[in-house]
């Protein structure tokens, strides 16, 4: 069994056409031994009737339905002229109604099936004279040929069906690392540039007070303490880049309980910041919370570094279906020219639109100013 299976391989690893020539000649030999046999000398007719029967199988996979009518023709000439005489095996045909079985539509599938069965009824018992019981001799060649066809087209449906599982799964591990990968963009983009921001505040308001060293030494410790803070943040985002990082080293990401230290660095950068809460708090998932986080610290550095606000607000709005966070400031609105090659509120978009979120940012109502807000919901409806 192990030396057929090979030597199938081997057929199937050749092109189709040799494969097909192959079967041609195969059955246009097979096909004249019956005339030969009972004839030394078969005439033109039974050669070329012969011909009809294997030549076109050649073509087989292009137009399985048309070579299958020639093939048909070729057999039942070679049963009427009584070329032998005998039940011919009818080898052509028996290809041709694999090929059918195995490539073409069902409709064509069920035609062919059942003008084969009437030609071999007709053979059997008008022109050959023969007992009903020999139909069934008869017709086994061909529902064997049949049965194959089907098991190979099943065959070949489920190497389709797993490439494309295959391929499906390769397209999103694709997709997921790049959404893995933009949203370490983002967070590395939130950690940097608000923590350098604050750390440019503190170090130029250190400087101005170079005079006093006890208010220049509290800026610098400042600066120090956002330094480290934010190297811890940096590791934390990357370490899911680590191959052989330690689960055990990393911490969880910022969420609401951080907002009180968030707008507490703002006060040490020289921005007077306060933080409000409305509504009823209740637990959100992690991830949420990281979003509302990244969001808010995000208009908190745009008002500290772009705007250069004196005072900003953050207020957290509880609503019996989402999460609202407006950021103000009374800094520059939104006349002033964003910076060139920022992301900023690209980001914040993102991050608001993954939840199914809306964000709005503009001028602030009833004073000078920029205002960020954005609605998150918590039951999957983003209306308040």
């Amino acid at each position: 069994m192990e030396r057929l299976a090979a030597m199938r391989r081997r057929f199937e690893a050749l092109p189709p056409i040799v494969v097909d020539v192959v079967l041609a000649v195969v059955c246009f030999l097979a096909t004249v031994t019956g005339p030969v046999k009972f004839s030394h000398h078969p005439g033109w007719l039974t050669m070329g009737l012969a011909a009809v029967t294997a030549v076109p199988l050649v073509w087989r996979r292009r137009a399985p339905v048309l070579v299958t009518a020639l093939v048909a023709v070729g057999t039942l000439g070679l049963t009427v002229t009584r070329a032998i005489q005998a039940i011919p095996m009818p080898y052509g045909q028996v290809v041709a109604t694999y090929t059918v079985a195995a490539v073409a539509p069902p409709i064509w599938r069920w035609t062919v099936l059942g003008v084969t069965a009437a030609l071999t009824v007709l053979s059997v018992l008008v022109l050959f004279e023969q007992r009903p019981s020999t139909l069934a001799l008869a017709g086994l060649p061909f529902v064997v040929a049949y049965a194959l066809g089907v098991s190979t087209r099943a065959r070949r449906n489920r190497i389709a069906m797993l490439e494309e599982r295959s391929r499906r799964l390769t397209e999103s591990a694709a997709a997921t690392a790049v959404r893995e990968r933009e949203r370490i963009a983002r967070e590395i983009h939130d950690i940097v540039a608000h923590s350098v921001s604050l750390m440019v505040v503190q170090a130029e308001a250190g400087l101005v007070q170079a005079g006093d060293p006890d208010r220049a030494a509290d800026k610098f410790e400042t600066i120090s303490g956002t330094g480290r803070e934010a190297l811890a943040q940096l590791d934390r985002a990357l370490g899911v880049l680590r191959a052989n990082g330690d689960e055990g080293t990393r911490q969880p990401q910022p969420g609401l309980a951080d907002l009180p230290a968030l707008v507490e660095r703002a006060r040490q950068a020289g921005v007077a910041g306060e933080l409000t809460e409305d509504g009823h708090p209740r637990p959100i998932p992690a991830d949420l919370a990281a979003a509302v986080y990244r969001v808010t610290q995000e208009a908190v550095t745009n008002a500290i570094r772009h705007a250069h606000a004196r005072h900003l607000w953050v207020c957290l709005s509880w609503r019996p279906a989402a999460l609202a966070i407006t950021v103000d400031d009374d800094g520059r609105g939104p006349t002033a020219a964003p910076p060139a090659g920022g992301h900023g509120l690209i980001g914040m978009r993102e991050r608001v639109d993954a939840f199914g979120g809306a964000l709005t940012t503009g001028a602030r109502p009833g004073g000078a100013g920029f205002r960020v807000a954005a609605v998150l919901p918590l039951n999957g409806d983003g209306r308040g």
